[in-house]
């Protein structure tokens, strides 16, 4: 297999385009109405505009304002109904209702208990893919071990050319608490950061079989695979087989050519095979969806996919090394972060909710926890070729988990039952 024979599974690097403020007009010209959460909030959402208070409303937490927003930072909106966030892209709306974190209150991630959050320390999340640019802080902040297969290395040099990995990696495992950038999917989580692509994006299933029994070797739980091609190889099956027996739990994407027939991609459908609809399976095969929770156009379907999770002009750290286009994010003191698209980055996502569910009941298997994220997803139970079981719901997984006995293996009964 030839060295280009597995593709990160990206669509494509979108650009932001400046983000409409959140908003709604009042009856008098010129004056709009802000709706806040806390004093406290209101005041921040003040000093980031060129907006002046005319009259104030506190019994309804609302003001009147006038003014010009124009070169001011996009103006966030705090609903009341959901948890306060330390992290900005999290906090802050892109637009009205709509955070530049989308995917991550769209999963009910924000509603994982802290205690869970904390307790994902004990696991580790490793991300087999291009590298990492350590300097961005929602990755610096989580200390990642690091190692470059390519360079056959330890140190600190997996340097993100291509951009790919440091997007997986903040999305998988970025800081919950550092109050800088965005939340990564798996809390407190420890993050391993494998390079296996040269500096073009290459990969060789050589080296990403190198990637993952090096991961294995050192302690990840979980192992990310935002990487596919069309055709398996026996290297990488054996190294899919060695991580299987050892306990931990596979997460890999489903791929992007939608446009071009669906054709099945592996390391994906060695974990959730073909023909099985999304019963069974040794790990998980992620499909992405939209904001809308609908598929995304490019995400392949098929009797592989096992669930889906948000993939569509998602939001997380760029590196600096590469060329893709930041977008200005209000609250944030430093750090690059933009929008993109692709399976890719539904599947750390995934990644990073095991960590939760496993941190929630640590006796859980890696086929329980599997099936707890299919059988908690949008699909209620029931399984279709376009999203799998359904669009990720983080919270309802971490809710089932303690109810799941080690011996019982309940939820995999219950996906037989339903599908």
């Amino acid at each position: 297999m030839s060295s280009f024979a597995r593709a990160l599974v990206v669509a494509g690097t979108l650009v932001c385009l400046s983000a409409p403020t959140a908003f709604a007009e009042s009856d008098r010209a010129g004056a709009r109405i802000v709706t806040y959460r806390s004093p406290q909030a209101l005041r921040t959402l003040l000093a980031r505009t060129h907006l002046r208070v005319t009259r104030r409303l506190p019994a309804l937490r609302a003001v009147e304002v006038e003014g010009s927003t124009v070169g001011a930072r996009p103006v966030a909106r705090y609903p009341s109904a959901e948890p306060e966030s330390t992290e900005p892209a999290v906090r802050d709306m892109y637009w009205a209702g709509v955070p530049y974190e989308w995917q991550y209150t769209a999963t009910r991630a924000q509603f994982v208990p802290e205690n869970v959050l904390r307790a994902a320390r004990a696991l580790k999340i490793a991300v087999v893919d291009t590298g990492c640019d350590l300097r961005q802080p929602d990755l610096s902040a989580k200390v990642p071990e690091v190692y470059s297969v390519v360079k056959r290395t330890r140190r600190a040099d997996v340097r993100d050319f291509y951009g790919h990995g440091t997007f997986v990696a903040s999305l998988a495992a970025g800081s919950v608490t550092n109050g800088e950038g965005i939340a990564g999917f798996g809390g407190d989580a420890g993050l391993l950061c494998v390079q296996v692509a040269h500096d073009d994006g290459s990969i060789s299933d050589v080296d990403e079989a190198a990637g993952i029994v090096y991961a294995v070797r050192h302690g990840a739980k979980i192992i990310n695979l935002s990487l596919g091609g069309l055709e398996p190889s026996k290297l990488e099956t054996r190294a899919i087989r060695y991580a299987e027996r050892r306990g931990v739990l596979l997460v890999a994407a489903a791929g992007n050519e939608f446009g071009e027939g669906s054709p099945i991609e592996y390391p994906a459908a060695l974990l959730q095979r073909p023909g099985s609809y999304g019963r069974g399976g040794s790990g998980l095969s992620v499909g992405a969806s939209t904001l809308k929770g609908e598929r995304a156009s490019f995400s392949n379907t098929g009797s592989y996919v096992s669930l889906a999770a948000p993939g569509d002009d998602v939001f997380a750290a760029l590196s600096s090394y590469s060329d893709w286009s930041p977008a200005p994010l209000p609250g944030s003191r430093e750090g690059l972060y933009g929008f993109s698209s692709g399976t890719s980055f539904a599947t750390p996502e995934v990644a990073g909710a095991a960590a939760l569910v496993w941190a929630a009941n640590g006796a859980l298997t890696a086929r329980q926890v599997g099936a707890i994220l299919k059988q908690t997803a949008s699909g209620n139970g029931k399984w279709t070729p376009e999203l799998g079981f359904g669009v990720l719901d983080v919270a309802a997984a971490v809710e089932l988990a303690p109810k799941v006995g080690p011996a019982h293996h309940a939820t995999s009964k219950l996906l037989r039952r339903r599908s």
